[in-house]
């Protein structure tokens, strides 16, 4: 194998420049996703049924259907022709972030909502016996109880958004997939460009895999105390 390009300045910085593209769309999409998550989880907790169907529906048809179809989808919907921040043309983010935001919220959403279920319901009882209100009860007595639960599946959600951002090459966006095959088509070097691509992908994920890991143990080593 040939890893020769790795020498070359403007390959490393092809390599580079997707690694970073790859790390804003994880990031961005898991805070816009989280956002819309806790929406969905609240509404879905609601008594009204047709709302329950509603969102139940959003996130059983987003959790059901392949992340790629979903970009095509709202590629289709979505695709502005160009969007020029200096020379650089945005337009594919727009369909390519709603799809990971949409999709991440789906998952999270049912993260969240069975975190806020897992709170034993007499806290609920005690808080309002008290006199608190609905809004305080959650903001102030469940929720800070729940995202111990919720906190390590979003760190494993964030984990699968930075390989999920790879289908985003199919609408032009210039993450590490893409950057890789662009390589890949200069230099011949089809096993070599992916291999790389691979390993920064590992480099990414394993770390925050372990920092995950070593938060669940914290936060149950806290419960114990």
């Amino acid at each position: 194998m040939d890893f020769s390009f790795l020498l070359d300045p403007y390959y490393i910085n092809i390599l580079l420049q997707g690694l970073l593209t790859t790390v804003i769309l994880a990031v961005v999409s898991v805070a816009f996703g989280t956002v819309i998550a806790i929406g969905v989880a609240l509404l879905r907790m609601m008594k009204s049924k047709i709302i329950r169907f509603i969102l139940g529906a959003y996130v059983e048809i987003i959790r059901g259907t392949p992340i790629v179809v979903q970009l095509i989808i709202f590629y289709s919907l979505f695709h502005v022709k160009v969007i020029l921040v200096g020379s650089y043309d945005l337009s594919p983010f727009i369909p390519g972030m709603f799809t990971l935001f949409i999709n991440s919220s789906a998952y999270m959403a049912e993260v969240i909502r069975a975190g806020i279920n897992s709170v034993d319901k007499g806290q609920w009882e005690a808080s309002r016996s008290l006199g608190m209100t609905y809004g305080m009860t959650f903001r102030k007595i469940i929720f800070p109880q729940a995202i111990k639960n919720i906190l390590p599946a979003l760190g494993n959600e964030f984990v699968t958004l930075i390989k999920e951002t790879s289908v985003l090459m199919y609408s032009g966006v210039a993450e590490l997939t893409y950057q890789a095959t662009m390589i890949k088509s200069q230099t011949y070097g089809f096993m070599e460009s992916y291999l790389v691509a691979a390993t920064f992908y590992f480099l990414l994920t394993y770390p925050t895999s372990q920092l995950m890991k070593r938060l669940e143990r914290r936060l149950a080593k806290s419960d114990q105390s």
